[in-house]
């Protein structure tokens, strides 16, 4: 890869990075100054061309810069990569890795995300659960780190949105906070995914280092993101939710200038379904 020469370093044994397991919500001291601040990982370049593909990683075009795809895949090793991570619940077909003492419950059974019915939400309510969920996603953040990707993202901030009263934000919060630790000691910066009300408070007090947005533009919330983040916003615009067209959001000021327009299903090159556009 082209970054990150030997400033990257893996945990040994697995062992979880000393304080991430410190989880009670208003714990975590205000983050004055983030890894990427002080030097210590890379950013994404500043208004990179972004492409997205969780969907199944494939070649990417020549003009593109940063490459996001699932922790299964391997990274671009010519490009930027973000590793994508599922921080807060379950992803399609990975419930047997998951003891129920890690899921949210109601009435004795898990709690599904109402616009994913096959993502289960995680419990952040409880140090305890916490920490059961750490000993999961904490190899998988180093596993990002050995496997060659410059950065990771942590999807689902909002589940506390979802969760009728069950979880609070300083939950949500308290884990991203550990989740962004042990990204920072392996080496990696961290993306805040998504919770545009919160990119103020995930800054300064997770220590999240650029934002992941969707659809920040159709919703015009970008501001929220550039305003904390500065050019170190990438937003993923959809081709079936677009209230005007991609060429005006372009023009858009207020338009991150690393955004890309996809396909809603993330298709691979070849499908019909598939949309790639950027800028450019």
């Amino acid at each position: 890869m082209r970054c990150n020469s030997g400033a990257r370093r893996v945990l040994s044994g697995g062992a979880l990075l000393a304080g991430a397991l410190v989880l009670c919500a208003g714990c975590a001291a205000p983050a004055a100054q983030t890894a990427a601040d002080a030097g210590r990982i890379e950013l994404p370049p500043g208004s990179g061309t972004p492409d997205y593909q969780l969907g199944g990683a494939y070649a990417p075009a020549e003009a593109v810069d940063i490459v996001a795809r699932d922790r299964t895949a391997d990274p671009d090793p010519d490009r930027y990569s973000i590793c994508y991570v599922n921080g807060f619940q379950t992803q399609p077909g990975e419930r047997a890795l998951w003891p129920d003492a890690t899921l949210l419950q109601r009435d004795g059974a898990p709690v599904v995300d109402p616009e994913w019915p096959d993502e289960i939400i995680l419990d952040t309510s409880t140090t305890g659960a916490r920490e059961r969920i750490l000993e999961i996603v904490g190899p998988w953040i180093r596993g990002c780190s050995a496997a060659g990707f410059d950065a990771v993202e942590f999807d689902n901030l909002d589940t506390y949105t979802r969760s009728e009263g069950a979880l609070a934000r300083e939950d949500n919060i308290a884990l991203a906070t550990a989740y962004v630790e042990i990204a920072h000691e392996a080496g990696l910066a961290a993306a805040q995914k998504n919770s545009a009300e919160d990119a103020e408070l995930l800054r300064s007090t997770a220590g999240f280092d650029f934002a992941i947005a969707e659809e920040c533009a159709a919703y015009a919330e970008c501001g929220a993101y550039t305003d904390v983040y500065g050019e170190h916003v990438i937003d993923v615009e959809y081709d079936d939710a677009l209230p005007r067209t991609f060429a005006e959001m372009c023009a858009d000021g207020a338009t991150p200038a690393s955004v890309v327009l996809r396909d809603r299903q993330l298709a691979l090159p070849g499908d019909p379904a598939h949309r790639f556009e950027t800028c450019g």
